[in-house]
């Protein structure tokens, strides 16, 4: 027979042997979860990634849909031919960069493009700047008069209130790719 200090010696030494058990089980999940976690964090950067791509590959695509169309455009609506035709053209002043999707430079105009995915009002507001700060960057065409273009795959009717009401001229996607879909009459405003 076992003796009640033996039989608590025992006990304590299973009773250890089950803490010591829980303890290395519990280290481990700490470390697998912890594990799952890095793994959940690069996971998510790398979608981060590829979500980033796929928008800027969208952004493009839609300048690559609406560039095309603009010297056809400019040349239905104001019977112009161009004398330049320039898609995503960068220009560098004193440190800054300026880009712009597409400049068209036809008789005494300059056509400026903004082409957003999905345009916004906020997107106005920022081209308006973007054309504010135009001849700055390009003095060569100081004696033109500046038209601005927004397109977009879809233009929400409040947006293209907000364009028309800046004077831009709207294009989204319509029978020939890329069509004017301001109202009847609407006649843009000149810089």
């Amino acid at each position: 027979m076992h003796t009640v200090e033996e039989k608590v010696d025992r006990l304590e030494k299973v009773l250890e042997g089950f803490i010591i058990s829980v303890r290395d089980a519990q280290v481990r999940t700490e470390t697998e979860l912890r594990d799952f976690k890095d793994e959940m964090r690069k996971d998510r950067r790398e979608m981060n990634i590829k979500w980033g791509e796929m928008a800027k590959k969208m952004g493009t695509m839609v300048e690559d849909l609406a560039a095309p169309s603009i010297p056809r455009i400019v040349k239905e609506k104001f019977g112009l031919e161009p004398r330049f035709f320039g898609i995503r053209v960068k220009k560098w002043l004193n440190g800054k960069v300026k880009e712009y999707d597409v400049i068209e430079v036809a008789g005494d105009y300059v056509f400026l493009n903004s082409t957003k995915s999905t345009l916004e009002s906020s997107d106005i507001r920022d081209f308006i700047k973007d054309i504010s700060v135009f001849r700055e960057f390009f003095p060569e065409y100081e004696d033109k008069k500046i038209i601005g273009m927004v397109a977009s795959l879809y233009e929400d009717d409040s947006v293209l209130k907000y364009a028309e009401k800046n004077g831009l001229i709207v294009l989204a996607v319509g029978d020939q790719i890329m069509e004017i879909k301001n109202t009847k009459g609407f006649k843009p405003k000149e810089w």
